[in-house]
Parts: structure tokens; C-alpha cells; sequence
């Protein structure tokens, strides 16, 4: 179950990007890294082993359940669309601040 193991990597290091990284955009990019982990486990999950398409026909006993695929692109679609509200809320954070670092734009509402 290599793909597991792949999973597992994936996840740390989108988790390691959003707490290491100062920069906004780089922590919607761990987000998701660590979003790609979460599809990648569903999709394995719902993937049987010597399973066919749910389509009737002779011969075929072993089903694989279509929905957590379903659900994985209904989920990528929600995560193209929150990416791009974040993306766009960077914009605005840098042109009312001047910078993406969320230490710099901190302190300077600290001191407002």
C-alpha cells in the first residue's frame, strides 16, 4: 500500500508548509499540498481490489463504489474556488500592507 505511505508524506509536508511559512501564498500552497493528501486517501479508499465499474453484466460479482470519486470532484471543484477567494484576499493584503509576510503586515496593525 505504497500509495498510503504516499499520502501520509504528502499530508506532513503541506502541513510543515502552512506552519513553517511567513508567506501567505505559500501557505494557500501548503493548504494545498495537504488537500491533494485528503483526495488522494478518499480516492484509495474507494478503489476494491479486482472491483469492476458498477455496471451490471455477466460474469462480474466485484463492485467499486463510484462514490467517493463523486465526491472528490465535487470537493476539487470547492477547492479551486477557495483557492482563488484566498488568492484574491492576498491581493488585497498586499496592497493595503505592502507585503504577503504575515509577521510584517502584523506588526504594522499592531502599531495602528
Amino acid at each position: 500500500h505504497y500509495n498510503y505511505w504516499i499520502v501520509i508524506f504528502l499530508m506532513m509536508s503541506g502541513f510543515y508548509i502552512v506552519i513553517s511559512a511567513n508567506n501567505l501564498v505559500k501557505k494557500v500552497v501548503g493548504l494545498n499540498v495537504f488537500q491533494t493528501s485528503v483526495f488522494m486517501l478518499y480516492i484509495s479508499m474507494g478503489k476494491v481490489s479486482g472491483g469492476s465499474a458498477p455496471i451490471v453484466a455477466e460474469g462480474i460479482e466485484v463492485y467499486s463504489n463510484p462514490l467517493p470519486h463523486v465526491l472528490i470532484l465535487t470537493a476539487i471543484v470547492v477547492g479551486v474556488a477557495t483557492t482563488s477567494v484566498g488568492l484574491s484576499l492576498i491581493v488585497r493584503i498586499k496592497r493595503a500592507y505592502g507585503t504577503v509576510e504575515e509577521n510584517e503586515f502584523q506588526d504594522k496593525d499592531d502599531v495602528i
